[in-house]
């Protein structure tokens, strides 16, 4: 039961990343052939998956010029006629918060171990430095939170998040979460003439 559920988690992940699969990527990959046939460690196998979503998070948000920090679509960004609604899109910022956000949310749920006080206010920065500094604290306490899983705990019941509800399929979806705000963030950036950093 545990190895189908562990597979179900990577389906989640996969589904996730589709999108971002040509990509470049630069985080650091250390798996080995030495490895090939024997069963990985929960927390390495979701602390990679993590790494990877942070890596392409934190890349557009520096690419991102800081007075273009508040940009938010509008109608007049879209063609004609579109049957959107804007009045409550997030702006670049405010993507960025939310992922911070999320972080603190879903992956505190995999220990019960409460975010830092900071974490309540996150959703309320607005500078490209303050945001940075919040998105770099919030991708650390996940990888902490993903550290105390074992082939033991992986997959106990707890009180998760979303239908999900181990902590293996949390922190998946969180990965998961974090992509569908990555994909926006991308958009955003070509809306403003910026190409993102894994485009080039």
């Amino acid at each position: 039961m545990r190895i189908s559920n562990w597979v179900a988690a990577v389906g989640l992940f996969t589904i996730a990343v589709a999108s971002a699969s040509a990509q470049v990527r630069d985080y650091q990959d250390s798996y080995t052939s030495s490895e090939a046939g024997k069963l990985m460690a929960p927390a390495k196998a979701l602390d990679v998956m993590l790494s990877q979503l942070e890596t392409q998070v934190l890349g557009v948000a520096k690419a991102m010029p800081a007075e273009k920090y508040g940009f938010v679509p509008t109608a007049e960004t879209f063609a004609t006629g579109s049957p959107a609604r804007y009045g409550t899109v997030l702006s670049f910022a405010g993507e960025l918060t939310h992922i911070a956000g999320a972080n603190y949310n879903f992956y505190s749920k995999l220990t019960g171990v409460a975010p830092p006080a900071a974490a309540k206010q996150v959703r309320e920065l607005k500078t490209k430095d303050e945001i940075l500094a919040a998105l770099n604290q919030s991708f650390a306490y996940a990888h902490a939170q993903i550290k105390t899983l074992t082939p033991e705990n992986a997959f106990i019941g707890i009180q998760g998040a979303d239908g999900f509800h181990t902590p293996a399929t949390v922190a998946a979806f969180a990965v998961a979460h974090g992509y569908d705000h990555y994909g926006q963030l991308v958009e955003y950036l070509r809306m403003n003439g910026v190409v993102p950093p894994g485009s080039k």
